[in-house]
This record gives C-alpha cells, structure tokens and sequence, in this order.
C-alpha cells in the first residue's frame, strides 16, 4: 500500500511538473486545479457505482441460495414419502399376479371365441381360396387367405403369450392350419406368373398386373406391422416376413433377362450375318419394351416405385451381362466391328436408349458403358490384328490378279479421258474405303488407326507393285515378242501410279486431315515406279533405234542414210500410245525421250566414228547435224505440245557450228562459245570433236584444250547438263593400229 502511495506521488509530482514547466503556466494554476479536481470526482463517482453494482450482484445471488436450499429440503422430503410408499405397496403388487394371469387367459379365449367361427370353418375357407386361386380371382383369394392368416397368427400369439415354451400347442395350431402356407406359396406362383408375362399382361389385361401388385403391397405393409410386433414381443408368425416385393423386383429382373436371351436363338452356322441380326432384334426388343413400360406399365405401379427407371436399369444391366458374353466368343473381324458399332453408336443412339419417346424419363449419359473399356480395347486390337492379316492377303491377291491381266493378248481398258488403266487401284482403295466407312462408325481415333494401318500396308504394297513391274520388264526383254500389249500395259502401270495418288489424297481428304509416317514413303515409291516404267519404256524405244542410232556419224550417214528419218518416224509411232500416259509422267518421259535422242547422237559424235576429210565433209556433215536437230526440234515440240526443245537440240548445233567452221583460226573462238553454253563439256569431249574435224593438229588440239582450261569462268547461261551424261571412249591399242593402218592403205 505504501509502495503505491509512493508511486502515486510520484506520478503526481511529475504531471505538475509537466504542467510548470514554463513561467507564464503559473497564471494557469487555478484552471489546472479546478480541472484535476473534476477527473478526481469522475473516478469517485465511477469506483462508487463499480462498487454498488458488485454488492447488488452478491445480494441477488445470495437470496437464490436461500431458494434453492428451501427446494433441496422441499425435495428430500418428497423423495423420503415416495420410498415409504413404495415400501407398503410391494406386498399389493404380489397379490394382484392372480389378477394379471386371469387377464391373460380371459384375452386368449376372447380371441379364441373371436376367431372361433373361422377355426371352425378353416377347410371350407382354405377350398374356396384353392378355387379362387384357380380362377384367378387373385384379390378375393388374397383376401381370404389373409382371414385364415390373421385367425392362425392371433392363436398362435395368445399361446407364445402364455406360454411361449408349449411347443406342443403350437405344433396343434400350425398343423391345423398347414394348407395356409400352401396356398400362400400357390398364390405366389400365380404372382410370379402374372409378373412374367407383364409385358404381354399389360397390353391384354392391365387390371390383373394392378391387383398382383397390390396384393404385393398389403402383404408389405401386413410384414412390416409383423417385425415391429416382434421387436416388442418376441413372436413373429411362420412365413414371415415374406418379402413379395423383393421377390418383385428379382421376377421382373428375371423377366428382362428371360426377353433379352430369347431374341439370341440366332447362329453363325445359320447365319453369317447372325450377329447383326442378334443385335438389330435386341434393339428393337428393348425399344419396344421400354415404350410399354413408359406408357403402360408406369401407370400399375405406385409411383415411389421409379418403376420406369428401375426396368431402364434393368434392361441396361442385362443387355450388358449379353453383349460381354458376345465380346468374350471368338469373333470375325466384321463382327467386332458391328459390335462396337452398335454398343458405342447404336445403343446410345436415337434407335434404341436416346429414342424421343424415352429421352423424357431418363438421362442416357447417366448410363455405364455396356462394355468396360479394357474389353472394347481388346477387340479394337482383335481387329488390327484381323485386319492387318486380311489386308495383307487382299493386295496380295489383288496384285497376283493385276500381273495375270498384264499377259492378256488384248489391250488395258481406258478411263474416260482415254488413259490405259487397270482395275487395281480401284479394287485396293474399294477395300480401303469400305473398312474405313467401317471404322468410322465406332469413333474418330479408330478410323484414323486403320487409315494409318493402310497407308503403312500401301508402303509394302508398293514395293512389291515395283519388283514386280522390274520382273515384268526382265521377262519381256528375254522374248520381246511377249506379252503382246507391254507396252500398253507398262503404260497403265504408270497411269496406276497417278491414279494410287489421287485416291491417296481423296482417302485423307475425307477421313483425316493429318498427315502420316508414310506420307513420304508412298509418294517417293510411287514416283519411283512411275519413272523406272517411263524409263522402261524408253529402253523399248531405244532398242528398236539401236541399230538406226549406230549409224549415225559414220560414213554411210555422211552419204545419205535415213537413220534420223526412222528414228523420228519410230518415236513418233511410240509416242501414239505414250499419249495415253497420264500427266505429269508424260511430259517428263517426253523430256526424256529428247534427251535421250540428244545424248545419243552426241555420243555418236564422241565416238568418232567418223574423220572428216576435209572441208566440204565438214560442210556438208554440219549441215546434215544441224537439219537433224531441227527434225528432232520439230517432232518433239509436236509431241511435247509446243514446249521448249531448243536447248537441247541446240547442242547438235552448236557441235555442227564447230565442224561448220573453215577457218582454223577462229577455231578456239568457237569451242570457247560452245564452252560457255554448255558449262557441263569436259576436256575430253573438246578433243573428240577436234579429232572428228580432222584439220587440228595435236598442239593445235592441245593448246585450244589448255587456253579453256585455264580460262573457263562460270557461265550465266542457265542450261540443262546434257554432256556430263556422255563419256568418250578411250582408244585401245588395237584402235590406234586399225586407224594407222588405214592411212596407210590410203
């Protein structure tokens, strides 16, 4: 207490100090005063109301004390007049047991004497029921039944009251009344007969299905009131509960499944479309079924019964136990696929669950998937594997059927543009159109898988089609005379290759957007097939030239021979069917035929088949070169419908403006500009034709080789390469001896 004198002062002293701290706060000592004084009787007056409100709350509190001490004793006392009563009456309660035994004998025989009239008359009661039953007068039998119930169980309940340990009394009451059970389980029977033939029931008679299933429901409520009297009493009748309403729901279930199993009386050996004929009676089952149940048969049931979506579910359910047990037998690979067209499409469809008549009662993406994903996974590997295997052996035999056509004696059919074709790539791409229309009735990814799946099988198709189009040509240059149409079925060889790739393009135009692994590989394989057979036929022409093409640059040439004459006739007379090559290979063999021509008349020049002896043989060859790279221009341009020829032809000329030449002089000026125009011209191809001139000396030869060698520049001039293609023939010893020899002879 001192201790908080002594900081109180403390505290004091320093606010006053606070408040004196300058001189002219003296004035305001009495205003300071007055207002310290005025804090201190606020905290007074707050202590004092503190104060009196704790001693009311201590006043109150110790006046409900005194009450409830008052109770307490109040209390004691009741309690202590209850016990001595209580004490006194145990020896009444003994007394009355006489009184409580006679109460329970005069209720048995009360219930006796209640039921005595119908104990009596229990056989002919049970006989009316038996008739009633048989007539199929199902409620008044009911009704009967549960009069010959209620009179047994209430006997049979005064006796377990009395005595629940006289088995013998009971035993009597349940042998007396022993048809009872009988005719409850017949009447049952006629039940379950009603509930499984409900669907036809409630098309001809829908009152019958209505009293089945409120006799169901009186027997419902007749177990319920059963158990709850065991619950207090201990006793329950025999036969109960009976649980008709499960039983119900069990017959109803067997019902669905008893319609789904008769529609599948349908087999492979009868049918080899048995499993769309299965499925499509299945839907039309369900369909129908469910309709009536919509329409009809909601109206026999107590609403609380859901009974639309309790048979939905049970329809789903079985149709999904079937079509596991259809998935699990060893299916053909058309019948996975329509399976799983009609468990993933069809089912959900409006054809069968999504029907407009049945959308309004249930949620069909509610529903389970009818076949667990694992399982639709396993078929789907099922049928690439299937169909792997048959894809195989279908362009197998295609091709195999395509070779036999390529012996015919008769001409390839045309298209409508007059293109030689075969039927080959209609039947592969009909097959691939047809199972992948089927693929793509189960989803979107699948149908790509097989779309994959062909394009990869078109890869090795392809390879094949091109040995075999090798072997084709081989059996032909062994006797050129067979087959009769090579030619023209070589030709539809190479139209195939352009018609595989517009139904390539037109297959994934129209079932996928994505290109694929084997993309590249079909069209560099295609494109292969299509040059190699271009070529092929070429080498056919070339054969047939070989011996007008050795004639040129030799002496019989110089003097007059027709070779170019034939050539050009012969080509031209090959180009009336390589008309019927389709573009773009047309104009590139085209293309190619014209170089070919060009190359090999150059490497006639190359061989140096001839010398020229002096000027007039150099005129008069340069002139007769440059007339036949006109004709080859003019047949050419005509065969390649007006396009470009020069550039090629006009490297015969621009060799016949070499030979041309009469001044030696101006000799390196001209191989200079045929240098510039033909980048591609090596050393030795100078030499060749300088040797054929005949009028270059060998320093002349060796200095216009070595001047372009050391002055060649890169030419801007855009040509095609034709001279890299051309080699010049080394001259052996027996060459050099021959050509001494015949100078010397001369």
């Amino acid at each position: 207490m001192e201790e908080t004198s002594r900081e109180a002062v403390a505290t004091a002293v320093q606010r006053v100090a606070g408040m004196l701290q300058r001189s002219d706060q003296l004035d305001k000592v009495e205003q300071y005063r007055r207002r310290e004084a005025r804090k201190k009787a606020s905290v007074e007056a707050r202590l004092k109301a503190a104060i009196q409100s704790q001693l009311d709350g201590v006043r109150t509190g110790l006046t409900q004390l005194h009450s409830a001490l008052i109770d307490v004793k109040d209390i004691q006392n009741s309690l202590a007049d209850v016990s001595k009563d209580w004490r006194q009456s145990i020896n009444t309660i003994e007394n009355l047991k006489d009184v409580k035994d006679a109460v329970v004998q005069h209720s048995q025989l009360a219930s006796a004497v209640e039921n005595l009239k119908n104990i009596f008359s229990v056989p002919e009661i049970v006989a009316d029921t038996q008739q009633l039953i048989e007539q199929a007068e199902l409620l008044q039998a009911h009704r009967k039944l549960i009069e010959l119930e209620c009179s047994r169980d209430d006997l049979m309940y005064e006796q377990y009251r009395m005595d629940s340990k006289n088995t013998s009394d009971m035993n009597l009451i349940s042998i007396y009344f022993e048809d009872v059970q009988g005719l409850s389980d017949e009447l049952a029977k006629q039940l379950w007969m009603v509930l499984q033939r409900s669907m036809v029931t409630v098309r001809s008679d829908p009152t019958m299905l209505v009293s089945v299933v409120r006799i169901i429901e009186r027997e419902e409520k007749i177990d319920r009131r059963m158990v709850d009297r065991k619950k207090q009493s201990g006793f329950i009748p025999p036969g109960r509960p009976k649980r008709w309403k499960d039983k119900m729901f069990e017959v109803l279930e067997g019902t669905v499944s008893t319609r789904i199993e008769g529609t599948q009386s349908v087999t492979r050996e009868n049918d080899k479309m048995w499993l769309v004929r299965l499925l499509e009676i299945t839907r039309k089952y369900v369909l129908d079924d469910l309709t009536v149940v919509k329409n009809l048969m909601v109206q026999c049931f107590p609403p609380h019964y859901n009974t639309f979506n309790r048979f939905f579910c049970l329809y789903h359910n079985t149709v999904s136990t079937r079509v596991t047990e259809l998935a699990s037998e060893d299916l053909e690979a058309n019948e996975i696929v329509s399976l799983l067209t009609w468990v993933l499409n069809t089912y959900k469809s409006t054809e069968m669950m999504g029907h407009p008549e049945l959308l309004s009662e249930c949620d069909i993406n509610q529903l389970e998937p009818l076949l667990p994903q694992d399982v639709v996974d396993d078929l789907l590997s099922k049928y690439v594997r299937t169909f792997t295997s048959n894809i195989t052996g279908w362009l197998r035999k295609a091709l195999e059927t395509d070779k036999k056509d390529w012996q015919k004696e008769t001409e390839p059919e045309a298209d409508q543009d007059g293109y030689y074709q075969t039927t080959l790539p209609a039947i592969v791409f009909q097959m691939f159109e047809q199972n992948l229309q089927v693929a793509a009735q189960i989803n979107r990814d699948f149908k790509e898988q097989v779309l994959r799946l062909c394009l990869k099988q078109m890869v090795s198709f392809l390879i094949r089609y091109r040995e075999e189009a090798v072997v084709y040509k081989e059996e032909h240059l062994r006797d050129r005379q067979l087959p009769q149409c090579y030619v023209q079925y070589m030709i539809a060889i190479i139209n195939n290759c352009q018609t595989f790739k517009e139904s390539i393009n037109s297959l994934k135009r129209k079932y996928s957007s994505e290109s694929t692994d084997s993309d590249a590989a079909i069209e560099r394989t295609l494109n292969e097939v299509a040059k190699e057979g271009c070529q092929f036929l070429l080498d056919e022409v070339f054969l047939d030239l070989e011996h007008h093409l050795n004639e040129l640059m030799t002496r019989k040439w110089l003097t007059g021979s027709h070779a170019v004459d034939t050539i050009c006739v012969t080509v031209e007379d090959y180009f009336n069917d390589f008309n019927k090559i389709k573009r773009p290979y047309n104009q590139e063999m085209t293309s190619e035929a014209l170089r070919r021509v060009v190359v090999e008349y150059i490497k006639a020049v190359m061989q140096k088949r001839i010398t020229f002896k002096n000027a007039d043989e150099r005129r008069e060859g340069a002139e007769r070169m440059i007339k036949e790279a006109d004709q080859f221009k003019f047949l050419f341009r005509k065969l390649a419908a007006g396009e470009d020829t020069d550039s090629l032809c006009g490297a015969i000329a621009a060799i016949a403006e070499v030979f041309k030449l009469t001044d030696p002089t101006l000799l390196f000026l001209e191989v200079t500009t045929l240098g510039t125009k033909y980048p591609d011209i090596r050393e030795e191809h100078i030499q060749a034709l300088l040797a054929v001139r005949g009028d270059a000396s060998r320093e002349m030869r060796q200095m216009i080789v070595g001047t372009l060698s050391e002055n060649k520049v890169s030419s801007s001039i855009v040509t095609q390469p034709i001279f890299k293609d051309i080699t010049v023939p080394t001259m052996t010893m027996t060459t050099m001896t021959s050509m001494a020899t015949a100078k010397l002879l001369k």
